[in-house]
């Protein structure tokens, strides 16, 4: 008798063990939906914000279409935010990082800087903060979102600045090169090897894939005057100007244009030009044609942070949301700041 219930006891133990192993297995494998926060602090504004009852910060959304603030869940508006800065058929993994990146960029905007709109801290205006689509938003984006509910970057328990740009042209840049940042380099930006597909099957997302990797423009003598003046420079091109890249970056881009001796931040000079028609600083040809200045480049963006292509491609080959993020970003660690 006494030996049946020691087998009946060694019978319930094993079986308890087995129960705490399929658990505990069933719960490492939730975890790996998602990148693994560090469960180190990081400083972030919680004091300036309106938490919900799910732990989460609501925030007040000026929405330029409907020109009102209207309060937004942090998550709801990261899904905007996402559908508007990605496709919401990319793959999963590209998703997952841009929507990390764009968590601390909203929360570094909030710790930093009011928004220009009377009542809001923050806006779906692409010229203060971050693009932003709420038709867009698909089931893909909602899982992207929520398998990353939390997660911002930190950089010595400090929110970053979360660059990103549409595609690096090849190599990633320096904050002071490709930004015209003015102050101490930070610890977490480096040029970087761009990790962009080539060429993809699908014959419309190829094309916006080529249209990202090269670009060509004219600028008329007056656009190019207009764009200097915002610097306080006053040159006018003609025919026989000597226009001239001056000081480039690690990647190559210009930093400063020259033309006439008169040097220009090429940064700055890109913004006012207009950033979807002088596409990067990474540029291939520059020259005066035809009365005009003709200009050709690699990229779209300032080539700071994340490219969003390079995301794209490495998902596309099997690499996870923090693979990615730690590609194009140094000296970073995931955190949650709340669940």
């Amino acid at each position: 008798m006494r030996k049946s219930k020691r087998v009946i006891l060694l019978l319930l133990l094993c079986a308890a063990v087995f129960s705490c192993c399929q658990s505990c297995a069933g719960s490492a494998g939730a975890a790996e939906a998602k990148p693994s926060p560090t469960g180190k602090t990081v400083r972030w504004p919680k004091q300036k914000l309106t938490m919900g009852e799910d732990g989460a910060p609501v925030l007040h959304v000026y929405v330029v279409e409907e020109e009102k603030v209207e309060n937004m869940a942090l998550e709801s508006y990261v899904e905007g935010v996402l559908a508007g800065e990605m496709k919401n058929d990319w793959p999963l993994e590209a998703l997952k990082a841009q929507a990390i990146l764009a968590r601390t960029f909203v929360l570094k905007f909030i710790q930093e800087k009011e928004s220009r709109y009377p009542g809001a801290e923050i806006s779906t205006d692409i010229e203060e903060a971050q693009a932003y689509d709420a038709s867009a938003v698909n089931e893909k984006i909602r899982q992207a979102v929520r398998e990353t509910r939390g997660l911002v970057l930190s950089c010595d328990g400090e929110l970053p600045y979360a660059w990103f740009h549409a595609h690096s042209g090849g190599m990633t840049e320096y904050a002071r090169a490709g930004l015209g940042w003015d102050q101490e380099e930070p610890a977490y930006t480096r040029p970087n090897k761009g990790t962009e597909p080539e060429k993809l099957n699908d014959a419309k997302e190829n094309q916006q894939l080529q249209n990202a990797a090269a670009w060509e423009a004219d600028f008329t003598a007056a656009e190019w005057t207009a764009a200097c003046q915002k610097q306080g420079i006053t040159v006018k091109p003609h025919a026989g100007s000597e226009l001239l890249i001056g000081q480039r970056g690690e990647s190559g881009r210009a930093v400063t244009l020259e033309l006439d001796g008169q040097s220009v931040n090429a940064p700055e000079l890109r913004l006012a030009l207009g950033s979807t028609k002088m596409r990067s600083a990474l540029l291939t040809s520059l020259k005066m044609q035809n009365g005009k200045i003709h200009m050709a480049g690699k990229g779209y963006g300032h080539g700071v942070g994340m490219s969003q292509w390079g995301a794209y491609g490495m998902a596309q080959n099997g690499k996870t949301a923090e693979q990615i993020i730690r590609h194009y970003f140094q000296n970073v660690e995931i955190a949650q700041v709340w669940e």
